[in-house]
């Protein structure tokens, strides 16, 4: 595990042996509850959240809110297509600096 978390692949809960994320997913909850069919899972974030519908088959929603006025979104994904919504996606934390601090970013 420690291996893998050098690398990127995992993210352990500090000092222990227990994994927090295997990206796109995270083991614990978060904000970023997904539904594909029956199953629920959590994203680390919006971008991963909606790789893990990707990843599950391409059919889901991601719960989210507004960053701005906390209000709930519903992102629904069919078919690998997004539907349409009024939303903008903000990453507060350049990419190139993400794993400085993956759980905060």
């Amino acid at each position: 595990y420690h291996r893998l978390a050098a690398n990127h692949v995992l993210v352990l809960e500090p000092g222990t042996d227990e994994v927090r994320m295997a990206n796109p997913l995270s083991a614990v909850p978060t904000a970023f509850p997904v539904s594909v069919g029956a199953r629920h899972y959590y994203g680390n974030c919006i971008w991963d959240a909606l790789g893990s519908v990707a990843m599950l088959g391409g059919t889901g929603t991601v719960q989210s809110s507004c960053g701005c006025c906390n209000e709930a979104l519903a992102l629904e994904v069919t078919n690998l297509s997004l539907r349409p919504v009024e939303a903008v996606v903000h990453f507060a934390v350049p990419a190139a600096e993400w794993w400085d601090d993956i759980v905060h970013t």
